[in-house]
């Protein structure tokens, strides 16, 4: 892996630390990042729809614009179970990018915006 990607890698681990610390500060219950943490990963069942459909599906649950929205929302709402939700959901996506997990293109599952993952993943050659 090149220096410039764990640099990228650990911003996202940092968004992720960030969105926790956020997310305690909201006084909502632990119990609900538990449950809720790897819900966007639910958008992966649209793959049984085909490759488009699964693309479209997992990026619509994996890009920030909509939880950033959210979580502005339920700031000026006051709303701490919606911000909490909002947090719980920047904290997903941070946590995939750190682990190298991008935006799906319509080729295949492995195939993202960061490049290959999985076993088609390039070697590192110096």
């Amino acid at each position: 892996m090149k220096p410039l990607d764990w640099i990228v890698r650990l911003e996202w681990a940092v968004v992720a630390a960030v969105a926790v610390v956020f997310y305690g500060a909201t006084g909502v219950s632990w119990w609900r990042l538990a449950l809720l943490i790897l819900a966007p990963d639910l958008s992966m069942l649209g793959y049984l729809g085909g490759l488009r459909i699964g693309a479209i599906a997992y990026n619509a649950l994996h890009t920030l614009i909509v939880p950033v929205l959210l979580l502005l929302a339920g700031h000026l709402a006051g709303s701490a179970v919606g911000s909490a939700i909002a947090l719980i959901w920047i904290g997903h996506i941070a946590i995939d990018r750190a682990l190298g997990y991008g935006l799906k293109l319509s080729t295949g599952f492995q195939d993202t915006h960061l490049g290959p993952i999985g076993r088609k993943r390039e070697t590192f050659s110096p």
